[in-house]
């Protein structure tokens, strides 16, 4: 006798109607999932201590963050920037968020951390003229934070 999906008790119209369901969320743009999970108030927020205050509570600063930006910026279009956690100095880390003092939005970058996860993050950001550069890190529902300063040579917003 012949075993199938059928006989275990997954109907062809079961299979169908998941795969369908399934398709159409992975079909979703990528901006209505980002919605899902974009603070919104902090990315429109048009001023530092705006955007620090629709993240949660004022940082404190902490050694267990080590955030690296280059001292100078030749184009401010594109400075790299590194930030690493100590999870055993700051453990339970759920979120790190970079923010540009001059930038006309502060609020750069957003990562949400998975539990259980090392945190190294190396990406770009634009940098409209010199100034300092945090690196704000959730962890245990408490803001901590570390900041550098970067002078930028070529604008990256419109400068």
């Amino acid at each position: 006798m012949m075993t199938t999906a059928y006989s275990k008790g997954i109907s062809r119209r079961g299979w169908l109607r998941w795969t369908v369901i399934l398709s159409a969320a992975a079909a979703l743009p990528g901006r209505v999932w980002g919605a899902v999970a974009r603070p919104e108030a902090a990315f429109g927020a048009t001023a530092l201590d705006e955007a620090l205050a629709a993240l949660g509570d004022v940082p404190q600063v902490h050694e267990g963050i080590q955030f690296m930006t280059p001292d100078i910026a030749e184009n401010g279009a594109v400075v790299p920037i590194r930030i690493e956690v100590d999870s055993g100095a700051l453990p339970n880390v759920s979120k790190v968020s970079v923010l540009v003092e001059m930038n006309p939005n502060p609020l750069a970058a957003s990562f949400d951390i998975p539990p259980g996860t090392e945190v190294y993050i190396e990406t770009r950001v634009k940098v409209a003229q010199t100034c300092t550069l945090y690196a704000v890190v959730e962890a245990d529902g408490q803001l901590y934070m570390q900041s550098r300063e970067t002078k930028v040579t070529l604008g990256g917003c419109g400068g």
